[in-house]
């Protein structure tokens, strides 16, 4: 997935009322961006630290920039959430995902009972749904999810659980956008039911795909799928 428009260096200021982050960009100005991350951000929240902004034209924005990354031992963290749907779709689409490959159909946001899943692909043996969540993350060498208690990502593994039921092909996708972790796991601490349903997923035969991804400030590729433990 390669950034659309010319990312904007900075650094941060502070994040605040969970979708706000004042941003000092290189020529002193300081400005307003929108932080797509509704969680915590624990582990890629530094004040000081280098970020990469997209501008935004849109005159209904109040906010002229969004979010994308910040730099955090060394390393860019991808921390915009509707990023790792876009790649998602497009290296399942191209067939870049190795086990999620081979599909002739595959489309955004589609339907399944009272929920919407970012990705549904198909071809002639199969159908499959997938969830996408984006992980930033980080406690030691794990990828953690979630890094906030999240009832609709509970929703969402009680959905695929119905799906893979039905006869169809269940993914759990997490897309890690940071190259600092080596192996996910469910964030246990902060939502054990969560984990919980996770765990009763795999069982249930939802399918578990941690895909690590590298973040550059001219576009986000996927490297490599992680272990995972539960």
């Amino acid at each position: 997935m390669k950034f659309e428009k010319e990312l904007v260096h900075g650094k941060l200021i502070k994040r605040y009322k969970r979708f706000l982050a004042d941003i000092e960009l290189d020529t002193g100005e300081v400005v307003v961006a929108h932080c797509t991350n509704s969680g915590s951000m624990k582990s890629c929240l530094e004040n000081g630290a280098e970020v990469y902004l997209t501008p935004v034209d849109d005159p209904k924005r109040k906010t002229k920039f969004t979010w994308e990354m910040i730099k955090i031992n060394g390393d860019w963290v991808g921390i915009n959430t509707g990023n790792p749907n876009k790649l998602a779709f497009e290296a399942i689409s191209n067939g870049e995902i190795p086990g999620l490959d081979g599909y002739t159909t595959v489309k955004r946001e589609v339907k399944f009972g009272d929920s919407r899943f970012d990705v549904y692909a198909e071809n002639e043996q199969e159908k499959c749904f997938v969830e996408v969540k984006n992980v930033s993350m980080k406690e030691n060498e794990y990828a953690l999810f979630p890094d906030a208690v999240t009832t609709r990502g509970q929703k969402h593994l009680k959905t695929l659980m119905e799906v893979k039921k039905q006869g169809m092909r269940a993914v759990m996708l997490y897309i890690i956008q940071r190259s600092d972790v080596q192996i996910f796991a469910p964030a246990k601490e902060i939502d054990p039911a969560y984990a919980e349903l996770l765990k009763e997923a795999q069982t249930a035969g939802v399918e578990i795909f941690p895909m690590q991804a590298k973040v550059t400030p001219t576009e986000i590729t996927l490297s490599k799928k992680l272990p995972f433990e539960l």
